[in-house]
């Protein structure tokens, strides 16, 4: 094995000199950075939930720098490295070629661990993530996705075709990456919400699509791309119902609750935030290493600087989530009762991996995510390791949770850590190295993988295989029997979705239906009508190309469970008619409390049109005032005079009821989002004359200068 020589870094006794007892925890004789451990001494150095242990799959020198990874059908896996990591022109490449590379890894003994790796492709710069797809693998790297394939067998990719490109380049921690395939047949990435001006290779005619703000997903078995909600950065997963989770940094756990497709139905919903943290014990981590030099360092001179300022705040040198990264649902079989669904999260500042266990919210679309019972005040796997940085996660087709540590010395981008420090660091620490673990519980149990271990398999071994307990090898079956079009499964997969007891494996004959085009409105009806309300939220969504099934989805607004309650109201959305105005008005009325409920209705055009409020205005909904209410009138308000629709008569309304029920409250919203509308004043001449009509008329002082402001802009 190979190992590097660290450069160990004495600090001199006079910097120590007049500094805080933070500054002054290094001793005058000891290095500022510790050295690498061997795989075997960094294993020793975690302390892992008691039913788990880890065990090593990969290290140096046959894998170095591995942040993702993914197994193909046949159980192969390919590792991306990211050498040239944080710094594009790193050495031994000269600028613009790269030193990124995709290794495939073999254990030719079958002991469990690596001894060969073969370099699928190399030379690339800025790789992020990888994701198996036909014969070949998907790959992102800014500014492309690509599609990589080995056509002669030897182990090495052959054929390169940019899909598409477009992507933000300039930071590494902030690029397209995360290839997901997910159950409705989408594959999702994250952008971060990055600008960019996205093209398509094989659809040279259609517009760019400008992403800024959003995320990304496609279809390539229909030539479809578009924006998604945002932000997600190093780290996305979705679960068994397409719920998307995702990490930034801080937040290491986020809920995107509003698709990206709905959001942006037409663009003048006040708030193009989708996305909720879910989770229900902030920043609080559990970490065992102390801070690193720097960090410590930069945290006090911050401090010192906040201090000064009198502001009160409070600079966390550690404890507290700052590089949460590779969120992933646990979807196996091999783990203990209790962690199915679950969701992992990679700490790689504080050198740990913590766990979310989450729960749908009694009255609300998100979910709840919280920490395990026997993790209230610990993580999942701590580390005294600091060169332990557990950058992404994978689940294999044998059940358990593969861990990627790309074991480097310094992880974090040099751009928000001061010069001085940054000259004391040496970046490369690390770059020939890397480990990737796999993580299994102590106590095995007896699978069948009968099916699961032929090295060939048939269209019919897969739609059994949509049927596994693993969600690893139902999405696998799913996606390779889209890929084959095989039309001849259609009759097996009705069966399934007909016949399951698992309402997992219904959703996933529906949608392999949809991917070989077989999918139909009695089929459709019948998920409307499923038992479980995972199957009848995406029947919602399918019903949306459906016009027949829709009183099958106008039943779902009086639905028990909110998110499908949440998604009937998007759904409705797609349809522009009276009795559509109807269904939101009766949705709104129940759920106004829920800012998100709020949004869906407002997302779509008859939900946010003058006749919606004037349905609303014929219900009890003004009989008592409250500021949810009164924050969907403001935001009515402004989606209205961005549209230039009906305003004036909207503000007499709004001023009748006012008056009506005695609180000026009503009015004083509608007034705010008028005001939030009109950056450059009020241009229309009858809205104008309207609100200079409520102004003179109002005995309301408030509303008098609200609107004297207003109309004087």
């Amino acid at each position: 094995m190979k190992k590097i020589n660290s450069k160990f870094q004495v600090v001199g006794c006079h910097a120590f000199v007049a500094t805080t007892v933070l500054f002054g925890l290094w001793s005058c004789n000891q290095p500022k950075y510790p050295g690498p451990k061997t795989p075997e001494e960094s294993i020793k150095a975690m302390k892992v939930h008691p039913d788990f242990e880890v065990q090593i799959y990969a290290t140096e020198p046959f894998v170095k720098d591995p942040i993702a990874m993914t197994f193909d059908e046949k159980g192969n896996a390919y590792v991306v490295e990211m050498a040239d990591y944080p710094f594009s022109d790193m050495e031994p490449n000269p600028p613009g070629k790269g030193n990124g590379r995709i290794v495939y890894l073999k254990d030719n003994d079958n002991d469990g661990v690596v001894d060969e790796s073969i370099v699928f492709v190399e030379g690339i710069s800025e790789m992020t993530s990888v994701m198996a797809w036909k014969n070949g693998l998907l790959v992102t790297a800014a500014p492309d996705i690509f599609y990589l394939e080995d056509t002669d067998g030897d182990g090495k990719s052959d054929h390169k075709e940019v899909l598409y490109t477009g992507f933000f380049t300039n930071n590494s921690e902030a690029q397209i990456t995360n290839l997901t395939y997910a159950i409705d047949n989408w594959i999702y990435a994250s952008n971060h919400g990055q600008a960019g001006e996205i093209t398509s290779t094989r659809q040279a005619d259609a517009p760019a699509l400008s992403v800024g703000g959003s995320d990304f997903r496609f279809r390539l078995d229909k030539q479809l791309f578009e924006r998604e909600t945002a932000p997600a950065q190093f780290g996305q997963t979705l679960n068994d119902w397409g719920h998307r989770f995702m990490t930034q940094n801080t937040l290491h756990i986020q809920q995107a609750v509003m698709p990206g497709r709905y959001m942006h139905r037409h663009e003048f919903l006040p708030s193009k935030k989708g996305v909720e943290n879910i989770s229900d014990h902030e920043l609080r981590m559990y970490q065992v290493t102390p801070a690193p030099y720097w960090r410590a360092e930069r945290s006090r001179r911050r401090q010192e600087a906040y201090d000064e300022q009198g502001k009160g705040q409070v600079e966390h040198a550690e404890g507290h989530f700052t590089g949460a990264s590779g969120g992933t649902v646990y979807g196996g079989d091999a783990f203990p009762e209790g962690f199915y669904g679950n969701i992992f999260t990679g700490e790689v500042a504080g050198n740990l991996v913590h766990r979310d266990v989450i729960v749908p919210h009694k009255t609300s679309p998100k979910y709840v995510a919280s920490r395990a019972a026997e993790e209230k005040e610990s993580e999942f796997i701590t580390s005294t390791d600091s060169w332990f940085r557990p950058t992404s996660f994978a689940v294999s087709p044998d059940g358990n949770l593969y861990m990627v540590d790309m074991y480097r010395q310094h992880i974090e981008t040099p751009m928000s850590i001061p010069e001085d420090l940054v000259a004391e660091m040496d970046y490369k620490q690390g770059m020939d190295m890397g480990r990737i673990y796999r993580i299994v519980p102590k106590k095995k149990k007896n699978l069948n993988r009968s099916i699961t271990s032929k090295e060939n398999k048939t269209t019919a071994d897969y739609v059994k295989l949509l049927a596994h307990e693993s969600q690893w090898w139902r999405l696998q079956a799913q996606r390779k029997l889209i890929e084959s079009q095989d039309k001849s499964v259609v009759p097996a997969v009705v069966d399934l979705f007909n016949n399951s007891n698992d309402p997992r494996y219904r959703l996933h004959a529906l949608y392999t239906l949809e991917g070989l085009g077989a999918l139909n409105s009695e089929l459709v009806k019948k998920a409307l009508a499923d038992s479980h309300e995972g199957v009848r939220e995406h029947g919602a969504i399918l019903s949306e190309r459906y016009p027949e099934t829709r009183e099958a989805l106008a039943a779902l607004i009086n639905d028990q469970a909110p998110r499908v309650v949440f998604q009937a109201t998007l759904s409705l959305g797609q349809f522009n008619d009276a009795n559509t105005i109807n269904l939101l008005t009766n949705i709104l009325e129940k759920n106004s409390a829920d800012p998100w409920f709020r949004m869906a209705v407002l997302s779509s055009n008859v939900g946010s049109s003058y006749e919606l409020f004037n349905s609303l205005n014929k219900t009890a909904f003004f009989d008592a005032y409250n500021d949810d209410k009164a924050q969907f009138i403001k935001d009515l308000a402004f989606i209205l005079t961005k549209r230039d629709q009906s305003v004036d008569k909207f503000a007499k309304d709004v001023e009748a009821i006012s008056k009506g029920k005695n609180e000026s409250k009503w009015l004083l919203g509608a007034i705010e989002g008028i005001e939030k509308a009109s950056k450059d004043g009020v241009k229309n001449q009858a809205v104008k004359t309207t609100l200079q009509s409520i102004m003179e008329s109002t005995a309301n002082q408030d509303v008098k200068t609200k609107l004297s402001e207003l109309l004087k802009s």
